[in-house]
């Protein structure tokens, strides 16, 4: 009697644990699914679409700077060409901030040895006036070296930091280098400095300087901050070798209005789920650029990958399951401005928000994808990883994927997330500058990275999983 009771017992583990083991190991994709996402796949992968409606974006708007006529350009231009591509439903949602205009720049070597060098305003920068400024340049290896400097050393000089940002295939140097763009200024000013320049942020060795967003903190004079060429960074540096006093000239025109704001607005597509039309798959990317170049690769090849994978999506016998969520963000370069709004309008729904994805980052192919989702749903990523490898896209072997830019904010908010990591080696050759432009766009890895986003989108709007759990 106890052994065939313990018999019995051991059955029902045995069966308990196979069926545990079967769900774990089951896939979430039917064979019907994996036909179509391999169609989907290769579709993409023989697309020209993408470049297309990047081309579309760089010939007919260009730069689009919040609150210029080329961002008023690109919210129609966005809203006509999600309709176009077959998206549900498109709308837009307000967004505002702060004015601020470029204005022009001059800037020069005074002495010891005289040349005119390349510089542009930091983006948000006070102006000098129209004299400009001309004074001693004090020249810092690195922001810590300026932090360090004695309180009023610096009055009446101009600060200079030369540090250089190295080149890594994930961009991880722009982290070190930008802190100086971004609050070097007041660092500079609570020395006593009337303004700050700086090397560029960017791995180029082209003679056009990176502009990019500065911060000042508040209680501290505003000065006026600009970025010089990296040739002429260097030419700066090699004056300093000569061990005399290095002068420097510096005009800047731009303008900051304190009391006016600005207009823009996200542009939102829908294509609806056809089960669970209020679970929502998002992917972005953002629509503002610098007013300098067109915007090609910031982000005009994360638009064009969005928006054509959901066009791919778009274009099925039957909408996938879960709706697709695509959102063109405002206002990213003056501070993700878009996101916070959107946040702000759809806090209380995140938990509808059940994955997402935005490109912000890279000229070349996607070679790793980084999860952030829940432990269980782990096995389901790996589904998708197997789908993903022949297009050479490892799994990472971490589960802190956090969504690019913008949609990092929703990440934060409790939104499961994947980082998809693309070669970006060169990427800060360009960005920031009058070199972004179309030409740098590489179609063919724009087509591997718009397959993976294309086969991303339906498998998380088909796969029925908690991303969360």
């Amino acid at each position: 009697m106890f052994k065939n009771s313990l018999k019995s017992f051991l059955f029902s583990i045995a069966a308990i644990s196979s069926c545990s083991l079967l769900s774990v190991n089951a896939e979430v994709l039917t064979v019907a699914e994996k036909q179509q996402i391999e169609k989907l796949k290769n579709t993409a992968l023989n697309s020209d679409l993408s470049y297309q409606i990047v081309e579309s974006l760089t010939t007919e708007v260009g730069h689009r700077m919040m609150g210029t006529e080329g961002d008023k350009r690109s919210i129609k231009w966005a809203v006509n060409k999600m309709k176009a591509l077959g998206f549900d439903k498109v709308w837009t949602e307000d967004v505002t901030g702060p004015k601020w205009l470029r204005g022009e720049v001059k800037a020069s070597i005074v002495k010891p040895y005289p040349h005119d060098v390349v510089a542009i305003a930091l983006g948000g920068s006070v102006g000098t006036g129209e004299q400009g400024i001309t004074a001693e340049v004090i020249h810092f290896k690195t922001l810590n070296d300026l932090k360090a400097a004695a309180k009023g050393s610096l009055t009446g000089k101009i600060a200079f930091v030369s540090y250089q940002m190295d080149r890594h295939i994930d961009g991880d140097g722009y982290g070190v280098a930008v802190g100086t763009r971004v609050r070097g200024a007041s660092v500079a000013a609570q020395k006593g400095a009337v303004a700050l320049i700086m090397r560029s942020v960017g791995t180029d060795n082209n003679r056009f300087a990176h502009t990019g967003m500065t911060r000042y903190k508040d209680g501290i004079e505003k000065i006026p901050a600009a970025a010089l060429s990296n040739p002429d960074a260097d030419l700066l540096v090699n004056q300093f070798k000569r061990g005399k006093p290095v002068s420097f000239y510096l005009k800047l025109t731009s303008s900051r209005f304190s009391t006016e704001t600005v207009k823009s607005a996200n542009v939102i597509g829908e294509i609806t789920g056809s089960e669970f039309p209020k679970e929502l798959v998002v992917i972005g990317a953002h629509l503002d650029s610098w007013d300098v170049g067109t915007g090609a690769i910031d982000d005009g090849l994360g638009i064009g990958m969005v928006l054509a994978s959901a066009h791919h999506l778009a274009q099925l016998p039957k909408r996938p399951k879960r709706t697709l969520r695509v959102i063109l963000f405002a206002g990213e370069e003056l501070g993700l401005l878009g996101a916070k709004s959107y946040m702000k309008k759809h806090k209380d729904e995140i938990n509808t928000h059940v994955l997402g994805a935005e490109w912000d980052f890279g000229l070349g192919k996607i070679y790793k994808m980084i999860p952030g989702v829940g432990a269980s749903s782990l096995n389901v990523i790996r589904e998708l990883a197997q789908i993903l490898a022949p297009m050479g896209v490892a799994l990472s072997p971490q589960n802190n994927g956090r969504a690019d830019s913008d949609m990092g904010m929703l990440t934060d908010a409790g939104m499961p997330s994947i980082n998809f990591a693309p070669d970006g080696a060169s990427y800060f050759d360009y960005h920031h500058t009058e070199n972004d432009t179309l030409d740098k766009v590489n179609s063919e890895a724009l087509k591997q990275n718009t397959a993976v986003y294309t086969v991303f989108a339906y498998f998380a709007t088909q796969a029925e999983i908690d991303f969360r759990k």
